[in-house]
């Protein structure tokens, strides 16, 4: 019995892992590293995305909130619609509507000359809501398309913002 327990106690001191474990668990450890890496990479490229589209939709906004802000009335001579006033570099009006655009820098943290442009299409539509007595409605569509480079290409993404605007009338108020 006393020559059995020193030869386990070598054969144990001489344990060791061989050289597939060792390979085998170097891949687990690869893999399981490499996930987590590429999960950051793409959670702080989508942040980035969320980022854009959240500053893309304050824009919008913005122009809506300047169209808010007009006063629309058809029941005074001359009509008063400032709806068809909202500060746009170019614009068409054909049919009852008003298409125009304008350009604007999104509104994200940046230094240097990295900045980003986002082009707001703003719509405006007259809509007949009642023949008699005529009552008219104007719909204002804002449509902020923005780019955005990421995953290795450019694309374009848009936000859209609608209302609806009866007319004012200042008599009653």
């Amino acid at each position: 019995m006393r020559l059995v327990k020193p030869r386990r106690r070598i054969a144990l001191r001489n344990a060791a892992f061989t050289l597939v474990e060792v390979v085998v668990s170097l891949a687990i450890i690869t893999s399981v590293f490499g996930t987590i890496i590429l999960a950051y990479i793409h959670s702080s490229r989508r942040a980035e995305w969320s980022g854009y589209s959240l500053a893309a939709q304050a824009l919008a906004i913005q122009q809506m909130e300047q169209a808010r802000s007009a006063i629309y009335d058809p029941s005074i001579v001359p009509v008063k619609n400032e709806l068809t006033n909202l500060n746009l570099t170019a614009w068409t009006y054909s049919a009852g509507v008003l298409k125009g655009y304008s350009a604007a820098i999104l509104d994200l943290p940046v230094s240097g000359t990295n900045v980003v442009w986002a082009t707001n299409y703003v719509t405006v539509r007259m809509i007949w809501a009642s023949t008699n007595p005529p009552v008219s409605i104007q719909m204002v569509q804002i449509d902020t398309v923005w780019p955005f480079t990421g995953w290795g290409t450019r694309q374009l993404y848009t936000n859209s913002v609608a209302n609806y605007y009866a007319p004012d009338n200042p008599e009653v108020l």
